[in-house]
């Protein structure tokens, strides 16, 4: 018999020591539970302190006309709809609403077609003097707005634009940081669309319609929602250029009701019926922000 030899057993190799002074990959660990309790207890005074305000508001809407007194006026009870009563029914609460709306959605409407035109032509078309022409509109972000008010609002005046929908709308449609992001956001398309489009026979008009406004529908509803909030807010120019009773918007309305010792559930009601409509709006377009904003500035 001839013995076998049995080779003798390899080590494994030994794992690469790490150059000196190289940082070794972080690995987060378990969190201890203190720190958790800690950080929920912060999370939670913080979300009180945020929505304190808005639970104040609409518990005081809801009470009887009266005097308010602390914290007894923070309590539920006694619950009266005779603020909201009054304040749905007065002809000049409605009318201001409707003022509110007109001036809201039609600078949706106009900023949205406008900023995604231009953001087109920015981002895909050749002409002479694009780069000049987009950062000096761009620079209109530099400009404060107040700088500019008192000469918009001398042109409007002199073409009769003061007291009706148009002289309120027709300033705000030129919104810069609004084409800025849809030419971010157009840039990021790939030019084969486009170029597969013009080889198909298809006009301008067409490519924006039936391939630009398909891909920037997450744009257009970030956009959206973020300028009609902030025209439904708007407050100095619908109060300059709005002088009549009846073209008050709902925030120069409420703000001159406190000039006429009115109650302060009143006051709270209409601000609460100002709220709702873009606590909604925030509700519906919620769901595109974090698309819309994740995918803006990627390229261009």
């Amino acid at each position: 018999m001839t013995d076998t030899i049995t080779p003798p057993a390899t080590a494994a190799p030994a794992p690469p020591v790490p150059p000196r002074g190289s940082r070794r990959p972080y690995r987060p660990g378990r969190a201890s539970p203190g720190w958790l309790v800690g950080r929920t207890a912060l999370l939670l005074v913080g979300a009180a302190v945020t929505l304190f305000p808005f639970y104040a508001m609409v518990v005081l809407s809801f009470k009887p006309t009266g005097p308010v007194t602390f914290p007894d006026s923070l309590l539920p009870w006694p619950f009266s709809t005779e603020a909201y009563d009054q304040v749905i029914g007065a002809k000049s609460v409605l009318r201001w609403m409707w003022n509110t709306v007109v001036y809201s959605v039609v600078s949706v409407v106009g900023v949205l077609l406008f900023a995604s035109m231009a953001g087109y032509a920015f981002a895909k078309k050749r002409f002479p003097g694009k780069e000049t022409m987009f950062w000096s509109f761009l620079a209109m972000l530099m400009v404060p707005y107040h700088v500019t008010m008192i000469p918009t609002f001398i042109i409007i005046s002199e073409l009769n634009g003061v007291d009706t929908y148009w002289g309120m709308i027709v300033p705000t449609l030129a919104n810069a940081q609004a084409v800025f992001l849809m030419r971010q956001f157009i840039a990021s398309l790939p030019d084969s669309l486009f170029e597969a489009a013009r080889l198909d026979g298809c006009s301008e008009w067409r490519v924006y319609v039936s391939i630009v406004l398909p891909l920037i529908k997450p744009i257009l509803a970030t956009l959206g929602v973020f300028v009609f909030l902030w025209h439904w807010n708007d407050f100095l120019w619908p109060l300059i250029v709005g002088q009549s009773l009846d073209m008050r918007t709902l925030t120069t309305g409420i703000a001159s009701l406190q000039q006429e010792n009115v109650a302060l559930n009143m006051l709270l009601a209409g601000s609460v019926v100002a709220f709702v409509p873009i606590f909604m709006a925030y509700l519906i377009g919620q769901r595109y922000f974090q698309e819309g904003v994740s995918t803006t500035g990627i390229k261009g």
